[in-house]
């Protein structure tokens, strides 16, 4: 067994003295118990979480699907850059999620959100799907597409090749796509990755990196 148990644990004696109520001498990845817990990866505002340490190369198509649950309405939700101006990012910015694309030739964007008197930050879990094929981008927000015209038609690949930063990036990090700099509350599950016929499935318990994330659980509704 190489990885940590993905659950909580209580109630510990040894040698008949509890031992979790003592001050641990260090501390690694260990939140609190919640009373109700749910599937999902808990972000607690403070953080993000780092993958694919060689570099994700977006090119010409990639669509991107998640579920999040917050009630926060900034938060940085997902970013992929270059050491030039290519990047896709999403965000949340006063309430509205925005995909963003950069091919090169100038940042296009593309934003939803809850339809009627619904709002995204209702702590109820929500479906995001964002789309680049070529010059195209569009986004969805529990199954309502929006989509926008791009004036730069002969600009089709975003040429990436830094990490995926999921609910933040370091602070010495440049994201060519986030506007925002503040980190995720909440919780995210179900982070996919397509390009064609292949799917990757971001387990997020596998980032090289994380700072106040916390795999495998997220507070329930009490």
């Amino acid at each position: 067994v190489t990885h940590s148990v993905p659950g909580c644990i209580g109630n510990m004696m040894l040698n008949s003295k509890p031992v979790l109520q003592q001050s641990p001498v260090s501390i690694f990845a260990v939140q609190k118990c919640y009373r109700t817990a749910q599937e999902g990866t808990f972000f607690d505002g403070t953080g993000f979480a780092a993958l694919v340490r060689e570099g994700y190369k977006v090119r010409a198509d990639v669509n991107i699907s998640l579920e999040f649950c917050t009630t926060a309405a900034d938060g940085v939700l997902l970013g992929v850059s270059s050491a030039k101006v290519d990047a896709v990012g999403l965000e949340m910015v006063k309430g509205k999620v925005s995909f963003h694309v950069n091919n090169g030739a100038g940042r296009l964007t593309v934003t939803s959100e809850a339809r009627g008197t619904g709002t995204l930050c209702d702590g109820k879990w929500h479906k995001l799907q964002a789309n680049k094929s070529k010059h195209s981008i569009s986004l969805a927000i529990d199954g309502n597409w929006v989509e926008t015209a791009n004036p730069y038609l002969q600009s089709t690949s975003a040429d990436t090749n830094n990490p995926i930063y999921v609910g933040g990036y370091p602070a010495d990090v440049k994201q060519n796509c986030l506007s925002s700099k503040s980190s995720f509350r909440g919780c995210l599950r179900n982070l996919l990755l397509t390009k064609g016929q292949q799917a990757d499935s971001l387990d997020l318990s596998r980032a090289f990196e994380l700072q106040g994330v916390f795999p495998h659980s997220c507070p329930g509704a009490e």
